[in-house]
């Protein structure tokens, strides 16, 4: 059984699961809390926390095994040790597994809005993001710029699902903005082809001022009343500008200190996915309380302990598989 069961927590990539877990935890949290400061009804239960959590761990799987299966041919030259190129998982369990977990989902976001009909919105935006994500997997990562944009959707989105008012923006906003710039850094250390030019690095920079500044314009015009107070611009942001800097100065760090652009590359993306959560903690630390925030940061060490499990289970593979010989011409 432990075979069978890392084999598929390596075809889902399920070590990283946490950061969407993280995600969407903070969202709750954070609409709860600005529903609260309005004296509006509060949406949090412990039964919805476990139907985000569903759709959370759905989601990401989904994604994942719908990649590893459109990218099956190209991972049999570069990662023949990937469960769908070594024949551990067939391309048709392969599937099963994959439309299982986008059913999953959406079996959540029902549950969701029967818990909470005020929020039917939550289920059209978990539609959205499966598509968003179908989008990425079969076009958008050949597109870069468009590409790279869609990533951070998909997180932005995955993020408003238990948030649809928006109540609180600025979570779901650096998502957005951190993983797409993320992306667009790391697909330029490793090297990716096509190479990014500056006309992909406008194209990017463009479309997320584009987005965000219409989203934020768009919520002060609907709500009215004082920007400040509108967009929440508190104190509680310091925790998360103090989050922000942080990261950069560990980006440098990485940077300069890996033996090539690739490994900085690998090294930095792994590392910045796990710094969504540290964003979660700082915004839940700000607005929320501090045994929330470290409810979520004890994801942290979760993941990090999962990512190692996963790379030791794959290199286990690698060396127990048989070599395969070829006759000589």
């Amino acid at each position: 059984m432990f075979p069978r069961l890392f084999t598929l927590l390596q075809f889902t990539r399920i070590a990283l699961v946490f950061t969407a877990i993280s995600n969407g935890w903070a969202s709750m949290l954070l609409q709860n809390w600005a529903l609260q400061k309005q004296g509006r009804p509060p949406s949090l239960s412990v039964a919805y926390v476990v139907a985000m959590t569903v759709v959370s761990i759905c989601l990401y799987a989904f994604g994942m095994s719908l990649n590893d299966l459109i990218d099956r041919r190209r991972d049999t030259q570069i990662a023949p040790g990937r469960p769908l190129p070594s024949g551990r998982i067939s391309v048709r369990m392969g599937h099963v597994i994959c439309a299982l977990f986008g059913l999953l989902a959406l079996a959540a976001g029902v549950w969701m809005v029967v818990l909470h009909p005020g929020q039917r919105m939550s289920i059209v935006i978990l539609a959205w993001t499966i598509g968003l994500i179908i989008v990425y997997d079969f076009a958008g990562k050949y597109l870069v710029a468009p590409g790279l944009i869609v990533l951070g959707l998909i997180r932005f989105f995955h993020a408003t699902i238990a948030a649809p008012t928006l109540e609180f923006p600025w979570q779901a906003i650096l998502l957005l903005v951190h993983v797409t710039l993320l992306s667009t850094v790391c697909y330029q250390l490793e090297g990716k082809r096509p190479r990014l030019s500056l006309r992909h690095w406008v194209w990017v920079i463009g479309g997320l001022v584009l987005v965000v500044g219409g989203l934020l314009a768009w919520l002060v015009y609907q709500r009215g009343g004082p920007v400040w107070a509108t967009l929440w611009i508190t104190r509680g942001l310091l925790p998360v500008a103090a989050a922000i800097v942080t990261f950069i100065g560990l980006a440098i760090t990485i940077r300069f200190q890996a033996r090539d652009d690739r490994a900085a590359g690998r090294s930095l993306m792994l590392y910045g996915l796990l710094w969504l959560i540290v964003y979660d903690a700082s915004f839940a630390y700000g607005f929320v309380g501090w045994r929330q925030a470290v409810m979520i940061l004890a994801l942290l060490p979760m993941s990090m302990i999962a990512v190692q499990a996963m790379r030791a289970w794959g290199q286990f593979v690698e060396y127990s598989t048989k070599p395969q010989y070829q006759r000589a011409r």
